[in-house]
């Protein structure tokens, strides 16, 4: 930090406002939006999960709980205590309570102080307010320290950090571009080897089934075995992730068996396209359909049906539970696919496994470099308000 710049408290520099408590029970499809905690995402304001209300259910001035384009808000309560995020938007909210949001003084610059806030994350500005627990009072924040320059430093800070980051935000769409070509790309091959129609149609109960029972884990002979849940698949992959045994887990509820000529389908929001072929033994969840190939189909080929966009289209046409999708047993056996001699199958699955493996390769190296941008975000701010800019 420079010499000429001051420590202020937020509140000599900042005015803030709380949100109001509206009624859950008055919530409506339509109306005057509702700005609440889990609508600040990635620095923003996100537009899924919005709620409105009828201005004519309160006997209230609402004019001071506007979020205008550009207002800076924050998150008061809950696990996501500090989030800080910037009406990026064309739409007015309104501030539900918990959430909060800053109104600069003539002294501080908007942008410079939503940069500064952003070098913070949710739990470092948790600290530095002075909030134990995962709250913040409008008391905290208005004794927030912050370093103010002069105002024209301020508008220099901002114009810089204005710069990079729209660099930094060209190289981070077009990495995002390029890992969705990759997806997409392998998705048009697996549609294109599917779409034989010479091939025989069989429906998915003529090629698997689910011959496996549900065990109680806590027996000893299962206790050494992995377990297999939604979690520990990774959605379009199939790489399993952080596998612990029963014992580790400390299972109690039943569980399905399955062995390596098995794969494991996910049956709870078909559209993450979780879905598993497992080289070994072990038990998974019961939200699982443990999936045994029969002798006309190989596991592989069966793995492939079960990722393609036309499977989880129909899956998520079939689900049932509109809180939690999920597909039942009936819709999922009762699946058409066209299916080629087993010589065929072979081939089509070598293709598409080197296609994969490609494509895993295209990946990683597109989602290194979206979070080299994010690194290098948090290095510019840093930088900055340590005086280096």
């Amino acid at each position: 930090m420079k010499k000429d710049w001051e420590i202020k408290k937020l509140g000599e520099v900042c005015n803030f406002q709380n949100g109001f408590s509206f009624k859950s029970n008055l919530f409506t499809k339509d109306g005057l939006p509702i700005l609440r905690i889990s609508n600040i995402q990635n620095e923003g304001i996100s537009l899924e999960d919005i709620v409105y209300f009828d201005i004519n259910s309160y006997s209230v001035d609402f004019e001071k709980y506007k979020v205008f384009p550009n207002e800076i808000v924050i998150a008061m309560s809950g696990g996501t205590t500090g989030k800080i995020g910037r009406n990026n938007t064309n739409s007015i909210f309104y501030l539900n309570q918990r959430v909060g949001k800053f109104i600069p003084l003539d002294n501080l610059n908007d942008c410079y102080l939503y940069y500064y806030l952003l070098t913070k994350n949710e739990e470092s500005l948790r600290i530095a307010a002075g909030a134990a627990q995962p709250n913040l009072s409008t008391e905290q924040i208005n004794n927030f320290l912050l370093p103010v320059p002069p105002l024209e430093e301020q508008k220099r800070i901002v114009k810089i950090l204005d710069e990079k980051f729209a660099q930094l935000e060209t190289i981070k769409t077009n990495a995002q571009t390029n890992l969705q070509n990759a997806k997409d790309l392998f998705q048009s091959q697996l549609t294109k080897a599917f779409s034989n129609t010479t091939w025989e149609k069989k429906r998915l109960d003529e090629v698997c089934g689910i011959t496996s029972k549900l065990v109680d884990p806590t027996l000893p002979e299962y206790l050494d075995l992995y377990h297999v849940g939604g979690a520990n698949i990774e959605s379009e992959t199939g790489v399993l992730l952080d596998l612990k045994t029963s014992k580790e887990e400390g299972l109690s509820s039943g569980k399905f068996t399955f062995d390596e000529s098995m794969v494991l389908y996910n049956k709870i929001r078909p559209y993450l396209k979780k879905v598993a072929r497992p080289d070994f033994a072990g038990l998974c969840s019961a939200d699982m359909y443990p999936l045994n190939p029969k002798n006309n189909i190989t596991k592989d080929y069966l793995y492939y049906i079960l990722i393609s966009d036309d499977f989880t289209k129909y899956a998520i046409s079939k689900s049932d539970r509109a809180g939690m999708p999920k597909v039942n047993r009936e819709a999922l056996f009762a699946y058409e696919c066209y299916l080629p001699h087993l010589p065929e199958q072979k081939r089509i699955v070598k293709e598409l496994d080197a296609l994969s493996e490609k494509v895993r390769q295209l990946q990683e190296i597109y989602t290194k470099q979206i979070a080299n941008c994010d690194e290098l975000k948090q290095s510019y701010l840093q930088k900055t308000f340590e005086g280096e800019l």
